[in-house]
């Protein structure tokens, strides 16, 4: 009896146990379904895309070492206004010069904002009150910022002949390097970091660096290193699946970069401060230092504060290196590979400059060969091929497709720069993509390496003199050679937030007329 009562215990316990899992397990999974619908789920006329999976969404579809080409795949089927599914994070990708300048020209104000929660803010500046002013939210201090950015540049030489000078006197440092070279094999990845590097930063701090120096040398490596961990496999990770953000995974590297940056940044502005004569800039630290006392002064609202300033140093010294170096990295290499371009442009600028002792900006107009070459090498080095992500500022809508604010907003410029009927041979390095029959510099509207509409990169200006005057003056003394032992010249770039080469040497070879 006893035996006969415990089996019928066990057994309605077993039964009662059964009845309590079934509900909880239908209960979890129904939880689990309308979880992933909502995750997957896209919105009323939200632009169309590839059906996302659970938890990845549509990472499977994208090749993370460089998804360029697998955006540009996704456009042919689904347009060239289309959304992806990056982990948990919807956003919409804009490509084509039509849609482009629709979004971030025609309705700029509904397209120019900056996530908060992006890995490369969270990096960079990790201060809420001090975004700088390239991740900077599309507000009133932004603008402010931008306007006082760009006066200041301008009071320091942008665009003016004491510009110039600076950058012949770098580019002359180049030059010496290259002769002491004697026509062997070097490496140009440092040399011109440094360049580009050390030209921002006499704006900045009024000096420059040895490239031995240790801030130098940091620096040069870190926005290397920063510039593929930002829009690398790793900060997609961050971005897409927010539950990775916690692991001891490779993107704390670059946190770890960024706070070294900070630390560095404090000290240069702390020993400038030491120095200081209020209303006497001589450089742009003291120039933000004035502009922020007048503000106090007048007890005018602004967003100005020494944290900013630090965070904008940062801007200005990333963008003013990184991209006009890895550019002039690009340039080379491509003359190396079609060295009848590299001859062409000699000839033109030796009939130009003949016995001129220096080039200048003013020499641009009479050789439109050479510059066709350079912005073809822009073209073509696609620098910063998804720009800077931007957001929505508002419910808005983009060629017939409904966008909701806050939506993440990926614009491809490198659609742009490869757009079939956009450009005679989009596919090939061929300068005459910016020559008219005439032979005359014409520069199509789907030319926009730098971004367009109001986040267009701010050093525009100083990136087109420094490629214009580092680029003649090294052609116009030396022919640049391929290494024999070096195989073929590879022009599959390194994917990051700014793309570069893959390192390679050249041999600077003295030109025959100048021996």
């Amino acid at each position: 009896v006893v035996s006969d009562c415990g089996q019928y215990m066990a057994a309605e316990h077993c039964y009662h146990s059964h009845n309590v899992m079934v509900p909880l397990v239908l209960f979890l999974a129904a939880a689990l379904a309308l979880w992933v619908y909502f995750q997957t789920h896209r919105p009323k006329n939200f632009p169309p895309g590839p059906p996302p999976i659970p938890v990845l969404g549509n990472l499977l579809e994208l090749h993370l070492e460089n998804p360029i080409a697998d955006l540009e795949r996704l456009a042919k089927r689904y347009g060239n206004v289309y959304s992806i599914l990056l982990g948990t994070r919807r956003a919409v990708v804009i490509n084509g010069v039509g849609a482009l300048k629709e979004a971030l020209v025609n309705k700029s104000a509904d397209f120019s904002d900056r996530r908060e929660d992006l890995f490369v803010r969270r990096a960079a500046h990790p201060k809420a009150h001090a975004p700088g002013v390239v991740l900077s939210p599309y507000s009133p201090g932004w603008k402010e910022h931008r306007r006082f950015i760009l006066a200041t540049l301008r009071n320091f030489g942008l665009g003016k002949q004491s510009m110039e000078q600076r950058i012949l006197a770098e580019t002359h440092r180049v030059v010496k390097l290259l002769q002491q070279s004697d026509g062997k094999p070097v490496d140009p990845q440092s040399i011109f970091h440094h360049t580009s590097s050390n030209i921002i930063c006499q704006i900045l701090f009024a000096k420059q660096f040895d490239s031995e120096d240790e801030f130098m040398k940091f620096f040069t490596s870190f926005f290397r290193e920063t510039s593929k961990i930002i829009n690398g496999p790793w900060g997609m990770l961050y971005d897409s699946i927010p539950s990775v953000r916690y692991l001891p995974l490779p993107f704390n590297k670059a946190f770890h970069l960024f706070k070294m940056s900070h630390e560095r940044y404090l000290e240069k502005f702390i020993e400038n401060k030491k120095t200081r004569v209020p209303g006497k800039p001589r450089h742009f630290i003291d120039a933000y230092l004035d502009e922020l006392e007048k503000k106090k002064r007048g007890n005018t609202e602004s967003l100005l504060s020494e944290d900013q300033l630090r965070a904008v140093l940062l801007d200005l010294h990333f963008a003013g290196t990184d991209t006009t170096a890895n550019t002039v990295l690009s340039g080379l290499l491509y003359l190396m590979k079609y060295p009848h371009v590299q001859e062409l442009c000699q000839q033109e600028i030796d009939r130009v400059l003949q016995d001129k002792p220096e080039v200048s900006l003013e020499d641009r107009v009479q050789m439109p060969y050479v510059q066709a070459a350079i912005h073809e090498i822009q073209r073509t080095a696609n620098t910063v091929p998804l720009s800077v992500f931007h957001c929505t500022t508002r419910d808005t809508d983009l060629l017939g497709y409904s966008i909701p604010k806050d939506e993440r907003i990926i614009p491809n410029l490198s659609s742009v720069l490869n757009e079939k009927g956009q450009w005679k041979r989009p596919d090939e390095f061929y300068p005459d993509n910016f020559l008219n029959e005439n032979g005359e510099f014409v520069k199509p509207e789907a030319f926009m390496p730098f971004s367009t509409g109001p986040r267009v990169c701010l050093g525009e200006g100083l990136a087109r003199m420094e490629l214009f005057i580092i680029l003649v003056t090294l052609l116009r003394r030396f022919r640049f050679i391929w290494p024999e032992d070096a195989g073929e010249p590879d022009l599959t770039p390194v994917f990051g937030v700014t793309q570069t080469p893959k390192p390679y040497r050249l041999r600077a070879q003295i030109r025959s007329s100048l021996k």
